[in-house]
C-alpha cells in the first residue's frame, strides 16, 4: 500500500528559515550564495518599504520541512527572478513549479506583469524549467559569470493569463 504524497505549502520566508534557506543555496552550485545579511534585507518588512526594489521572498515546504526558496525584486510593472532553489533531494516533485505559480501570483497582487531573470547558460535543468513556465529567451551577456565563466541568458514572462 502506498504512504500519502507528503504535504507541500508555500508561505512567506521568515527569519527562523535563514539557516536551512542558507544551507539549501551553499548545497546546490548553480545556486547564489547570498550572505545571511542579504536574505535578511529581502525579509526586513520596513527596509524592503523603503528601498528602491523591495522583495517578495517564499519557501516551499514538504513534510513541515523547508525544501526551496525563491526571492524576487521588485520594480513593477516588472519583477526580477533573483533566485528560486530547491534541495537536491526535493527535486522533480514540482515543487520549483509549485513555488514560482504562488511568487507570480503574489506579484500579480503587487501589480508586476513581467518577470525577468537571467540564468547561467550551462544550467538545462534551470532553462528546462524556465521555458516550461513559459519564459522566452531575449538575449545573452557572454562571460557574465566567473568560476566558472559562463553565459548569461535573458528571459522575460509575461504574466497576463500566466498559468503553468
Amino acid at each position: 500500500m502506498n504512504s500519502p504524497a507528503p504535504e507541500m505549502r508555500v508561505r512567506r520566508m521568515s527569519p527562523e528559515d535563514l539557516d536551512r534557506v542558507m544551507e539549501i543555496a551553499e548545497s546546490l552550485k548553480e545556486a547564489p550564495h547570498w550572505t545571511r545579511a542579504s536574505y535578511l534585507a529581502a525579509l526586513d518588512l520596513d527596509a524592503n518599504r523603503a528601498a528602491a526594489s523591495p522583495r517578495i521572498a517564499l519557501v516551499a515546504e514538504e513534510g513541515g520541512k523547508v525544501a526551496g526558496f525563491a526571492v524576487a525584486s521588485l520594480m513593477p510593472p516588472r519583477a526580477e527572478l533573483e533566485i528560486i532553489a530547491v534541495d537536491a533531494q526535493f527535486q522533480r516533485r514540482g515543487l520549483a513549479r509549485r513555488l514560482f505559480t504562488e511568487l507570480a501570483a503574489t506579484l500579480g497582487l503587487a501589480g508586476v506583469t513581467e518577470v525577468i531573470l537571467e540564468v547561467r547558460a550551462s544550467n538545462q535543468p534551470a532553462l528546462a524549467l524556465y521555458r516550461w513556465l513559459g519564459f522566452e529567451d531575449t538575449g545573452r551577456r557572454p562571460c557574465y559569470y566567473q568560476a566558472p565563466v559562463d553565459d548569461a541568458v535573458l528571459m522575460r514572462l509575461g504574466l497576463e493569463g500566466f498559468e503553468p
